[in-house]
């Protein structure tokens, strides 16, 4: 190993948040390199305090934060661990959230309402963030919201690649549980060669009080059904949608989401549904107590820290996600 090379390494440096050990761990392991030790604590009034125990004057600096709830606790910790690495002089400081905090409030539907996911960019910044990197954002348009580089990247792939190595494709649909999801849906169509059907819901006018009624858009019935979307967060939407797809004759019906947010009642409705997997990355941690037996974990981990070593090294990330 050249001089040059040992003076690289030792200039990319890791930081993790305590949200989400493992996956950190798994990033360094991968990128051959170490978290550097901290001291962090919450005080007794929930303050929180962070100390770097490692010099990191220089170097390329990587925070690694999975935003889950308390998702405010979490974010706050990144914030001061930038803040913390500003002040003693890091060179570049890249926020690392597989799951961007706050995503889905990235518009105003309505008067007086905040757009949180820009104010989470711009904290970012003032703290002292150059660059940002983050998996399937919910909305694009986040992306501009930053003041500086955005990597966006895609957990479609590693999902895409296990249906494939797992299920034949030849019979299958890919399915878009609503109208905000078709592009998405798209892109897995695109991926895997299947076409394409959508879930509408509207309201049904001839019942009063009624929340919806889910019309299937394409052609499902003896397909194995495939439902995608960013995240699953109460499952209310994703397992309606499986059980419309049951309605309209599916044979068998999957999901296939990125972010495991898994709230309140996600666990018991995904143990209930329809489906006969539902596969996810570990973006953010799944709580122990969470058990699904139908859910399958793949780890998000080699895609990040792909994408790391080529920000650290300049390169392109663009043409990572377009050799996957």
């Amino acid at each position: 190993m050249s001089d040059l090379h040992k003076k690289d390494i030792k200039h990319l440096m890791l930081f993790a948040g305590r949200s989400h050990p493992h996956l950190a761990t798994e990033i360094a392991d991968l990128l051959g390199t170490k978290l550097v030790p901290s001291r962090t604590v919450t005080y007794a009034n929930s303050e929180i305090y962070v100390r770097f125990e490692e010099s990191v004057r220089g170097c390329d600096a990587f925070v690694i934060q999975a935003h889950t709830a308390p998702v405010n606790d979490w974010l706050m910790e990144q914030l001061v661990m930038v803040d913390a690495l500003k002040r003693a002089s890091a060179k570049r400081i890249t926020v690392v959230s597989p799951f961007y905090p706050y995503a889905r409030q990235d518009k105003k539907h309505a008067g007086r309402e905040p757009i949180s996911a820009r104010l989470v960019a711009d904290m970012f910044r003032v703290a002292g963030a150059t660059r940002v990197m983050s998996v399937d954002l919910h909305a694009s348009q986040i992306q501009g919201f930053f003041d500086g580089p955005v990597d966006h990247l895609y957990g479609l792939p590693i999902l895409a690649d296990y249906v494939r190595e797992n299920y034949d494709i030849d019979n299958f649909v890919v399915v878009s549980p609503d109208a905000g999801r078709v592009r998405m849906a798209d892109m897995w169509s695109d991926r895997l060669g299947c076409p394409l059907a959508i879930i509408h819901k509207r309201r049904d006018p001839s019942v009063a009080n009624t929340v919806s009624v889910h019309e299937v858009v394409g052609e499902v019935e003896g397909k194995t059904c495939l439902l995608v979307d960013d995240m699953i967060d109460t499952a209310g939407t994703i397992c309606l949608a499986a059980e419309a797809l049951k309605v309209h004759g599916a044979g068998k019906v999957i999901a296939a989401a990125t972010h495991p947010v898994l709230s309140g009642p996600a666990a018991d409705r995904l143990n209930r549904s329809a489906f006969e997997e539902v596969i996810v990355t570990n973006t953010l941690p799944i709580d122990p107590k969470v058990q699904i037996e139908k859910m399958t974990v793949l780890s998000i981990a080699p895609l990040i820290a792909k994408a790391i070593k080529e920000v650290f090294r300049d390169g392109s990330v663009a043409a990572l996600m377009n050799d996957q």
